[in-house]
């Protein structure tokens, strides 16, 4: 009984956890790329690597904390303009290539030992050195908080402030696209998501849309990098090809196309990940199965769900069957 009640606090935790909401800030951006405008953008996790480096290391050299924000803004949309203005009329495997190379680059640069000054290359930046600006806009008293059996400080690393922030953005961001798709210009990716041609017909250009597309795309995969950064560090390898599998596989669970489909696939991605490992280490012998294996299980089961899931019902939890015309 012990464990299940643990298991229950665990879950709760884990569905708090600012690392989950980093990755339904920048699944809702992979769900304006491909859910909405039918890009195949494989590289959302450089778009983490360029926000997140973006507003750290502007912090740490000492610019303001709102402007910082600014930069990481602005470094996400460079990095889609330099990206989209070549590449963004390619279609299906052609764009997936390039923005999976053009995000490994990203990653390699960043992890070499020359940028170590700048990036703190493969081991990354720790959070305290950049947190500092943060922690003094929290308006939380000192201490610690006991909130439905979990608690933490209030104000710090790993923090109650963190947390208020981080879902408080992914409210913004849920809205934000709520209120963009249902606007003429949501209106017209979808249609350029269904045929692009006849959306050429009717006047409009799908590269200027795609290209919008891909930036807003991209800054809500920058804020999600933010997000990332702050409960303990920045680091290269932790944006690398696995995290955009990952939210691949999160927008896909709950639903291309939909509002709230990224914020129910992070939650469920990673909850029953933690489910799995956790019962197969209780109740699995350890000389049968460690804990390292508990962890590998619980990957493999997951993409034989994942599998299932896109066979039964492509179109995810909360998706309409009706919204999968990819213009591909």
């Amino acid at each position: 009984m012990e464990f299940w009640i643990d298991m229950l606090q665990a879950i709760l935790q884990t569905a708090l956890s600012p690392i989950t909401a980093a990755f339904v800030i920048a699944a809702i951006g992979l769900n304006i790329h491909f859910g909405f405008t039918g890009l195949m953008n494989i590289g959302q996790a450089g778009f983490m690597l360029v926000g997140g480096y973006g507003f750290v290391i502007s912090v740490m050299n000492g610019v303001p904390l709102f402007l910082a924000l600014l930069i990481s803004v602005l470094a996400s949309a460079a990095f889609a303009l330099l990206l989209g203005i070549p590449t963004v009329k390619l279609r299906g495997d052609y764009l997936a290539i390039v923005t999976i190379g053009a995000a490994e680059i990203l990653r390699m640069t960043a992890r070499l030992a020359n940028l170590t000054p700048f990036t703190g290359g493969p081991s990354g930046i720790q959070s305290p050195k950049f947190r500092e600006q943060l922690n003094a806009l929290s308006p939380l008293p000192e201490g610690r908080t006991s909130f439905l059996g979990l608690e933490y400080v209030n104000t710090g690393v790993d923090d109650w402030w963190t947390r208020i922030l981080a879902w408080g953005l992914v409210a913004i961001f849920l809205v934000f696209t709520w209120l963009l798709i249902r606007s003429p210009w949501g209106r017209v990716l979808k249609g350029i998501r269904e045929d692009e041609e006849a959306v050429r017909s009717l006047g409009k250009s799908p590269f200027s849309y795609k290209l919008q597309a891909l930036i807003i795309g991209g800054v809500m995969g920058g804020f999600g990098g933010i997000l990332m950064s702050l409960p303990a560090a920045i680091n290269p390898d932790g944006m690398g090809r696995a995290t955009t599998f990952n939210l691949w596989m999160i927008m896909l669970l709950g639903g291309a196309a939909t509002i709230l489909g990224p914020l129910l696939g992070s939650i469920l991605f990673f909850v029953l990940r933690l489910v799995i490992t956790s019962v197969a280490s209780e109740y699995i012998p350890g000389h049968i199965l460690s804990a390292q294996q508990a962890e590998i299980l619980a990957w493999i089961l997951i993409g034989l769900m994942l599998m299932l899931l896109v066979i039964f019902r492509p179109q995810g939890i909360l998706g309409n069957k009706k919204e999968l015309a990819f213009n591909v």
